[in-house]
C-alpha cells in the first residue's frame, strides 16, 4: 500500500491530464479489435487485390496494440488505487475479467472445430490441451496454443503478464528504465538462447515437416511478447512523468543490440521489435493528444468478447456466404462480422461479464476487507486475554 502511495505521489499534472480519462485507451482497444477482425476476415473472404489484402493483413498488429494498452491500463489502475492487499485484489479482478468468458469459449470452439489434427495441433486435441487451456498454461506448450480456442495465444500472454505484473511494479515502481532494461535482457535471452534451443527441442519432438509450426509458436510465446508489455509500462511512466533524453538513449541501445543479435542468430525478431516500437510510439501519441472517436471507443469497451466471438462468426458466415471473393465481398463480410461480434459481446456482457464484474467488486471492496479483518482482530483479542 505504501508502494502504491509512492507511485501515485510521482504523478505530474501533465501525466494526470494524459491518463485522467480512459476514452483514448478505449479508442485504442477499438482500433486493435478492428485490426484483428480485419486480418481474420481477409483470410476467409480475400479480395484477391494485393494492396487491399495486404492492408487487411496488417491488422495482426492489433494484438500488439492490445498489449501496450493492457500494460498501460494495469499501471494506471495500480497507481490510482490505494488499498490493502493490492496484489490479491488485482488477481481477483483480472481473473474474473478474463476467465468466465474464456471458459465459456472452450466448449463452444471444441464443438465448432472438433478435436482432430490441425495446423495448430498436429496430433489433435486431447485432455492435455484442454487442461492447459483452461488453466491458462497453454502458452507454454506448442500444440495447446490456438488449438482449443482460436487466437488464445494472446490471452495466454495476457494472463501470464497479469501473474508477474504486481511483482514487477512493486519492485520497479515508476523507474521506467528498469522496465526497459529488463525488456532488453529478456529479448536478448530469447533471441540468443531460448529460441534456438526450444526450436531444436520441439522440432525433434514433433518430427520433420512441423518446423514452421514450431517456429510460429515460439514467435508468439510469452517470452517473445513480454518485452512489449515492459515497454508499455515504461511508456506509461514516461507519459505520466515526462519524457527525457535518457529514454531515447535506452531505446537506441535496445535497437542496436537487437539488430546485432538478430544478425548473429537469424532469429528474425528484429523486424518484430521495430514494428512494436513504432506501435508503442503511435499508442503514446494517441494518448498524448487525447484522441477520441465514439464508434471506436464503443468497440473498445466490448473488445474482449468481440475478440473471442469473431472467430465463430467468421466460421459461420463462411458456411453460408453467397458472394464470390472480391473487394465488395470482403468489405461486406467485415461489416457483418463486426456487427454480429458486437451484438454477441453485448449479450455476453449481460449474461456473463456483468455478473463476474459484480462478484469481483464484492470480493475486493472495503466491506470485504472489513469482513476479513474482524475475525482476525477477534482472534487476536482472544489470544491477549
Amino acid at each position: 500500500m505504501q508502494g502504491q502511495a509512492r507511485l501515485a505521489a510521482g504523478r505530474t499534472k501533465e501525466g494526470t491530464t494524459a491518463f485522467g480519462r480512459s476514452h483514448t485507451l478505449d479508442l485504442l482497444r477499438g482500433l486493435a479489435i478492428a485490426g484483428v477482425m480485419a486480418i481474420h476476415v481477409s483470410q476467409s473472404f480475400p479480395s484477391h487485390i494485393g494492396a487491399v489484402d495486404f492492408a487487411f493483413m496488417c491488422g495482426w498488429t492489433g494484438v500488439n496494440v492490445f498489449y501496450f494498452v493492457s500494460a498501460m491500463t494495469m499501471c494506471l489502475m495500480w497507481t490510482q488505487r490505494s488499498e490493502t492487499n493490492p496484489a490479491r485484489k488485482f488477481y481477483i479482478r483480472r481473473f474474473l475479467r478474463i476467465a468466465p468468458l474464456f471458459w465459456l469459449a472452450i466448449p463452444v470452439y471444441l464443438l465448432v472445430n472438433g478435436t482432430g489434427p490441425s495446423a495448430n495441433a498436429p496430433n489433435g486435441i486431447g485432455p492435455l490441451q484442454v487442461i492447459l487451456t483452461a488453466t491458462f498454461l497453454h502458452g507454454f506448450w506448442p500444440d495447446s496454443v490456438n488449438s482449443v480456442v482460436p487466437g488464445d495465444w494472446s490471452i495466454a500472454a495476457e494472463m501470464t503478464f497479469y501473474l508477474v505484473f504486481p511483482l514487477l511494479i512493486t519492485a520497479f515502481g515508476a523507474r521506467r528504465h528498469l522496465y526497459l532494461a529488463l525488456a532488453i535482457v529478456l529479448h536478448l535471452l530469447n533471441v540468443c538462447l531460448f529460441k534456438p534451443w526450444a526450436f531444436a527441442l520441439f522440432s525433434a519432438y514433433y518430427g520433420s515437416g512441423n518446423e514452421a509450426f514450431v517456429w510460429t509458436t515460439l514467435h508468439i510465446s510469452f517470452l517473445n511478447q513480454l518485452p512489449v508489455f515492459l515497454v508499455g509500462c515504461a511508456l506509461f511512466f514516461s507519459l505520466r512523468d515526462g519524457f527525457a533524453k535518457s529514454d531515447a538513449a535506452v531505446f537506441a541501445v535496445f535497437i542496436a543490440l537487437s539488430f546485432i543479435a538478430d544478425r548473429a542468430t537469424g532469429s528474425h525478431e528484429f523486424n518484430y521489435l521495430m514494428i512494436n516500437l513504432v506501435l508503442g510510439a503511435l499508442v503514446a501519441g494517441c494518448i498524448r493528444l487525447e484522441i477520441r472517436w465514439r464508434p471506436l471507443e464503443t468497440l473498445g469497451r466490448n473488445s474482449y468478447s468481440m475478440y473471442l466471438s469473431h472467430f465463430a462468426v467468421i466460421c459461420g458466415l463462411s458456411q453460408i456466404w453467397p458472394l464470390a471473393d472480391g473487394p465488395v465481398s470482403l468489405l461486406i463480410a467485415y461489416a457483418v462480422t463486426a456487427a454480429l461480434s458486437y451484438f454477441v459481446a453485448r449479450a455476453t456482457w449481460h449474461l456473463v461479464e456483468r455478473h463476474a464484474q459484480d462478484l469481483a467488486h464484492r470480493l475486493t471492496s472495503a466491506r470485504a476487507d472489513r469482513s476479513i479483518i474482524r475475525p482476525t482482530l477477534a482472534a487476536t483479542a482472544a489470544g491477549l486475554r
